[in-house]
């Protein structure tokens, strides 16, 4: 399985490495929300979020879907914009001005992914914005995510530029309290760590580009795709007449152990990398106990259903419609998993949703961490 760039025909100019301020601070703002998702950052996260003001830390609270769950394309809005020149701002403000430039159509989208999983990467034909039907299915997605969820999507549907201006104020507020000089201390680095890709690229080419970036990158002998490793299959591509030729690589100090791809159709492509990993430690652990998690984890359905509970809770009804299997065989996975203490459960509402146990699941390596973050 793999996620699929098509490069064919694309000048190496078009392949652009470049810092973003706004993908960092949503990275930053997953590992706050995450802090198990990144075991090195723990003393970062906790003084970070004791030392947030209680308004500023609710307000986080109420939109942290947007980078917990999934890592929305709001925080690479620029990707949105017609114009294929337009890459990642050296500032947040000039990169919330990028966001700014999006339709109310592609914010509402981008923002409002996690209930549109299955058609991220088609077409869309019709809008929650203008399609009764769409908004309704829309809104009974987001409200088996929770409450926070549901009134969000509620109020961006009904007030599409009222809550965008809520959102870059939120952003806005948080370079105040914390990410400025988070950003002043990594810019560097970032911005080193682009240069040398980009001139790595220049002198060696694509493929040990790619090699240098991370193991799970790769392209075939025409450099005609770029491919990238993880649990989940789709395609796009960077040559599309639509958006503009490019693809857009944006190096993270907060991302590991994540690799994220934008692949939105319409959207020209992102990768999102770590500029460094971290390992984490195994402890002890019963040969019965690793027995049964080796087991569980080896059948693939299994597998691609740890990649989506490890970002976040699930209902057996969502994991049905995003793997296109049966509500039952989605159960009886499940069951497997949670008996080999892999999985978690809690019930809200009328819905049950499932989270992969990321502690749990780091006392397996560090590799299959990174895998299923990936």
């Amino acid at each position: 399985m793999s996620v699929t760039i098509d490069i064919a025909g694309l000048p190496p100019e078009r392949i652009v490495f470049a810092p973003s301020p706004l993908a960092e601070l949503g990275a930053t703002l997953h590992v706050l929300a995450e802090p198990g998702h990144h075991p090195g950052a723990h003393g970062w996260a906790t003084a970070t979020n004791a030392a947030l003001k209680p308004d500023l830390a609710d307000r986080l609270c109420e939109a942290d879907f947007l980078w917990r769950t999934t890592f929305s394309d709001i925080l690479m809005g620029f990707a949105g914009l017609r114009d294929a020149s337009v890459q990642p701002a050296a500032t947040l403000a000039e990169d919330l001005d990028l966001l700014d430039k999006l339709d109310d159509e592609q914010f509402v989208t981008a923002a409002l992914e996690f209930t549109c999983a299955t058609g991220y990467a088609e077409q869309a034909t019709l809008s929650p914005l203008s399609d009764p039907v769409v908004r309704k299915r829309t809104l009974e997605l987001a409200a088996a995510r929770g409450p926070q969820q549901r009134r969000f999507t509620e109020r961006l549907l009904e007030d599409p530029p009222t809550v965008r201006a809520w959102v870059r104020r939120l952003f806005e507020d948080c370079e105040q309290a914390f990410f400025a000089e988070t950003w002043h201390r990594v810019r560097g680095q970032l911005a080193a760590d682009a240069r040398a890709k980009t001139d790595l690229l220049r002198r060696r080419g694509l493929a040990a580009t790619l090699e240098a970036v991370s193991p799970a990158l790769s392209t075939d002998e025409q450099a005609s795709v770029v491919e990238v490793d993880k649990l989940t299959s789709a395609w796009t591509t960077a040559v599309s007449p639509a958006v503009g030729a490019g693809v857009t690589f944006i190096p993270s100090v907060h991302q590991w152990p994540h690799l994220s791809v934008l692949h939105r159709y319409g959207w020209r492509p992102v990768v999102h990398y770590p500029v460094a990993g971290r390992e984490v430690l195994s402890g002890p652990l019963s040969v019965e106990q690793f027995t049964l998690r080796m087991e569980a984890l080896s059948h693939p359905m299994r597998m691609r259903m740890c990649r989506s509970l490890a970002r976040g809770p699930y209902t057996t009804s969502e994991l049905a419609d995003l793997n296109g299997v049966s509500s039952p065989e989605i159960s009886r996975h499940l069951a497997v998993l949670k008996k080999a203490g892999l999985i978690t459960s809690r019930r809200r509402g009328r819905y049950v949703q499932y989270q992969l146990d990321v502690q749990v699941v780091a006392r397996l390596g560090s590799d299959f961490l990174e895998t299923v973050l990936r």
